[in-house]
C-alpha cells in the first residue's frame, strides 16, 4: 500500500516514514502543500497523511483542491490544531479523519488501516441531485444558481436525503439521524418533508422530494 506523507517538520515526516514502511506500507514524503498536492494528484496512492498547518499551501487548501478535482483518495489530517472548529473545517471539506499532535502511533496505523479498508469511494463536499445542491460546510443550499433558505433543521433533514438520495428512507430511519431519537412524534418527519417540498420543489416546479406509500421517502438523485 503506497501512502503520502505531508509534513513540513522534517524530523517527524522522517518518524512516519520508517515507522510505516517498518509496517509495510511504501511511503513517499512532500514537506510542503504544493509539492503535496503535486505527488497527491499525479501518485497512485492508496492514503494521504495531510498536516494543515503547512508553507506554501494549507492542508485545507490541498484537500479542498483534490476534492474538486474529484480525487477521492483518503485523507487522514494530522494538526496540532485540536478545537473542535478545526476538526470540523477539516472534515467538511471533504477529509475522512483527523487526528491531532501528539498522536498515537499504534492508532495512527489502525486508522490508516481502516481507510485502507474503506477505498476511495466518492464523498464530494458539495451535495448534488441534479440542479439542487447542498454545502454542509458553508450552509447553502441552491436550485440551480438560486439560493434557498432552510431552518437548521430542515437543513438536516435535507442533507441525510441527500446523502442517501435514489433510496428509499423511512421515517425512523429519519428521526433516529435527524431528530437523534425514536420517541419524537413520527408525523413531524412528515411536516418537515412538506416544509422541504415548499422550498426546494414548488416554487421551481420540481417534484424531486416524493413520498413512498407505506415505506417513507426517496430524493430523486436527478433532482427532479
Amino acid at each position: 500500500m503506497r501512502v503520502l506523507v505531508v509534513e513540513d517538520e522534517r524530523r517527524m515526516a522522517a518518524a512516519l516514514q520508517r515507522g510505516l514502511q517498518a509496517e509495510g506500507f511504501a511511503v513517499d514524503l512532500a514537506h510542503d502543500g504544493h509539492d503535496g498536492l503535486h505527488l497527491a494528484r499525479h501518485g497512485d496512492y492508496d492514503v494521504v497523511v495531510l498536516d494543515i498547518m503547512l508553507p506554501g499551501l494549507s492542508g485545507y487548501n490541498v484537500c479542498k483542491a483534490l476534492r474538486a478535482e474529484e480525487n477521492w483518495v483518503p485523507i487522514l489530517m494530522l494538526s496540532a490544531k485540536d478545537g473542535e472548529y478545526d476538526m470540523a473545517d477539516g472534515l467538511d471539506l471533504g477529509a475522512d479523519d483527523y487526528l491531532t499532535k501528539p498522536f498515537s502511533y499504534v492508532v495512527l496505523v489502525a486508522r490508516l488501516r481502516a481507510l485502507l479498508r474503506r477505498g476511495a469511494g466518492r464523498r464530494p463536499a458539495v451535495l448534488q441531485a441534479g440542479d439542487l445542491s447542498l454545502d454542509p460546510a458553508r450552509r447553502r443550499v441552491a436550485r440551480g444558481e438560486t439560493p434557498v433558505e432552510l431552518t437548521p433543521r430542515e437543513f438536516a433533514l435535507l442533507e441525510y436525503l441527500m446523502r442517501r438520495r435514489d433510496e428509499v428512507v423511512s421515517k425512523s430511519e429519519i428521526l433516529e439521524h435527524v431528530w437523534d431519537t425514536f420517541d419524537t412524534d413520527p408525523n413531524v418527519v412528515e411536516v418537515y418533508v412538506g416544509y422541504l417540498r415548499r422550498k426546494i420543489d414548488v416554487p421551481f416546479s420540481r417534484n424531486a422530494l416524493r413520498t413512498v406509500r407505506g415505506a417513507g421517502y426517496r430524493l430523486s438523485g436527478d433532482g427532479g
